[in-house]
């Protein structure tokens, strides 16, 4: 089965095109240059599909992420559906440590999308910010400052818990 067949079939509920994509993706019969590619010229939810699929397996494997796919899922936070943010944000975060030379680009997007009024975009941004931190980038102390900011700021529980969890381990480290 083709990508646009599996997201055409009107039978299958989205999380299982999703499981399946991610599932492609994991066993190698789908790279995800090619699942990026479709998703480039998607409408936004079957890009917003592909993207979670991709968010799914990075969660268990994140060098699948190229640089072509980071690069798509940092230009994907300016998208204008609220899903395309929060699931590359995600993907983002989970693969912020293999790509440390292009964070700087990653963050501006983040911190744009720290301020949105939905609060799943908030909270993505907030996990892949926090697991930027977390990572000790060159850019360390300039940006915790911005997420301290961000946590004093933020009304809903859930999005500060990520940013003080966030600011916790990174002094840890």
């Amino acid at each position: 089965m083709t990508i646009a067949a599996l997201l055409a079939d009107k039978t299958t509920k989205t999380k299982a095109k999703t499981e399946a994509l991610a599932g492609w993706l994991l066993d190698g019969s789908l790279p995800a240059e090619e699942l990026v590619a479709f998703a480039e010229t998607a409408k936004d939810a079957d890009k917003g599909t592909c993207i979670e699929a991709i968010e799914y397996a990075t969660q268990r494997r994140p060098d699948i992420a190229t640089d072509g796919v980071f690069d798509f899922m940092v230009g994907s936070l300016a998208a204008k559906a609220p899903r395309v943010k929060w699931e590359s944000a995600k993907v983002i975060g989970n693969t912020a440590h293999l790509f440390p030379d292009k964070l700087s680009v990653a963050v501006a997007g983040l911190l744009v999308n720290a301020s949105h009024e939905g609060t799943v975009v908030r909270w993505a941004a907030a996990f892949a910010l926090g697991e930027i931190l977390k990572g000790h980038t060159a850019q360390h102390a300039d940006f915790l400052a911005s997420i301290e900011s961000l946590a004093a700021q933020e009304q809903q529980n859930g999005v500060r818990k990520k940013y003080l969890d966030a600011v916790k381990k990174a002094a840890k480290k």
